[in-house]
C-alpha cells in the first residue's frame, strides 16, 4: 500500500507553518493574529473592571471566550449565526473549550475583580480552528494582562491536533487530512505538561491504547513547539 503523502508535502510529525502577530488591534487591550498554515484566527482580548454576578464580592476575576467563523472563512459562504438567531451547538462547544483552556493559565484570585473576554474570529478555516483559537487566545490574553503587576498568569497553554490518516500518525491535521482521518484527537496542555482537555474521535475504526499514547506523545511535542512560538511573539 502506498504511503499517504500530505497535500502540503509536510513530514508526518511536522506542524503547518505557524505565525503569530501581536498588537494587531488599535482598540483591544490584547490582540493576536495566528495562522496554522491556511487557518487564520484573529483573537481580541477585552479587559474590564467587573465580574459576572456569581463572582460579586469574592475578589476573584474571570476569563471567558467567544468564537465565531466569518461567513466566507470556508470555500462556500455560510449564514451568520446572528442571522440564524443563535449560535450553533458546535460554536457553544468550542467557545466553552477555549474559555476552560484559558482559565487554566490564570490565578483568578490574583486577577482580582476583573474580567477578560477573548473573542476568537476565524478569518479562514482549513482545519484546526479550535486549536489555533486556543493557542492564539493565550497570546491575546497575555498581551492584555501585560501591565498588571504582579502578573496573574501562572501557566501557558496551547493546543494541536494529531491523528491517523490512512493508518499513519500525523500532527496538526489540515482539513483535507481531517476529513478523511481514521481518528482525530485535539489535545490542550499547559507548559507544565499537564493535560487540560483531550477530545478524541475514531471516525472510521477504533484505535488502541498504545496508539492513543503515540498520539499524546506527538501532540505534546507539537504543543512544545507552539509554546516556543507564543513566547517569541510575546517578547
Amino acid at each position: 500500500m502506498a504511503k499517504f503523502t500530505r497535500p502540503d508535502g509536510r513530514a508526518a510529525d511536522a506542524l503547518r507553518p505557524v505565525s503569530i502577530e501581536v498588537g494587531v488591534s488599535k482598540f483591544a487591550e490584547g490582540s493576536a493574529r495566528i495562522a496554522f498554515g491556511d487557518t487564520i484566527v484573529l483573537c481580541l482580548a477585552t479587559l474590564t473592571d467587573s465580574v459576572p454576578r456569581f463572582l460579586d464580592g469574592t475578589g476573584r476575576g474571570w476569563i471567558t471566550a467567544e468564537y465565531a467563523m466569518l461567513p466566507r472563512s470556508t470555500p462556500e459562504r455560510s449564514q451568520r449565526e446572528s442571522i440564524a438567531g443563535r449560535p450553533g451547538g458546535r460554536t457553544f462547544e468550542i467557545q466553552r473549550l477555549i474559555g476552560r483552556a484559558l482559565r487554566t493559565t490564570i490565578d483568578l484570585k490574583a486577577l482580582g475583580p476583573h474580567s477578560v473576554t477573548v473573542d476568537c474570529e476565524v478569518l479562514q478555516a482549513d482545519g484546526g480552528t479550535r486549536t489555533a483559537a486556543i493557542t492564539g487566545g493565550y497570546v491575546a490574553l497575555a498581551h492584555a494582562l501585560r501591565k498588571i503587576s504582579p502578573s496573574p498568569l501562572v501557566n501557558q497553554v496551547a493546543a494541536v491536533s494529531a491523528g491517523f490518516v490512512e493508518g499513519e500518525l500525523m500532527l496538526d491535521l489540515a482539513y483535507a487530512e481531517d476529513s478523511i482521518a481514521d481518528a482525530d484527537v485535539n489535545v490542550v496542555a499547559t507548559d507544565k505538561g499537564e493535560l487540560v482537555e483531550v477530545q478524541g474521535t475514531a471516525e472510521k475504526k477504533p484505535f488502541s491504547r498504545a496508539d492513543f499514547d503515540r498520539v499524546l506523545v506527538l501532540a505534546m511535542d507539537g504543543i512544545g513547539q507552539l509554546m516556543d512560538a507564543q513566547r517569541r511573539a510575546l517578547r
